[in-house]
């Protein structure tokens, strides 16, 4: 019998695109469209004005993640796609946990913090917001210590992240 399971993974790509209104939309929407899943988007204005650098991650087998690529660099919008492979990229993600502290609770949070190179941005009467950076495994791993706390909150702000050294620069004219 043939092995019908297919192996998913997941996929960082980072586009250029113009830096003009409906953009983000076209490209969220090829990927509602057609059904695959956003796990994460990030953009923002890029040093040159025009252009918006987004990154968005995914999941799925080798098929879907080629087509994604393939039909998302079609977009008229779309200046360049690559994928940012893990070896050769650097991912950062921004946090903020609203954590419920009372005056006791309130120093023990701050050590796993401190132990995270997290900033205690908001101090209440009953709780603590605390931001961390970092990439997802350093994240996912904070999130699992406070797990005896109450979080109240969180915010995060998906994976941005850019390619090492200078080979893989993008430059576009125009």
């Amino acid at each position: 019998m043939a092995d019908t399971t297919t192996q998913t993974y997941k996929k960082v790509f980072q586009l250029l695109v113009d830096n003009t209104s409906g953009t983000l939309s076209r490209i969220s929407g090829l990927f509602s469209r057609r059904g695959y899943n956003i796990e994460s988007i990030t953009a923002g204005v890029t040093a040159d004005p025009r252009f918006t650098r987004i990154t968005i991650v995914t999941v799925g087998d080798d098929v879907i993640l080629d087509q994604i690529e393939k039909q998302v660099a079609k977009l008229v919008d779309v200046r360049d796609i690559h994928e940012l492979k893990p070896n050769e990229s650097v991912y950062r993600e921004l946090a903020l946990v609203k954590v419920r502290a009372n005056a006791e609770q309130r120093q023990q949070i701050i050590a796993v913090a401190d132990v995270f190179r997290c900033k205690i941005i908001d101090v209440g009467t009953e709780s603590l917001i605390i931001e961390i950076t970092g990439n997802q495994d350093k994240i996912e791993a904070f999130l699992r210590l406070l797990d005896g706390y109450e979080i109240l909150e969180l915010a995060r702000t998906g994976l941005a992240g850019l390619g090492r050294g200078i080979e893989n620069v993008v430059y576009l004219d125009e």
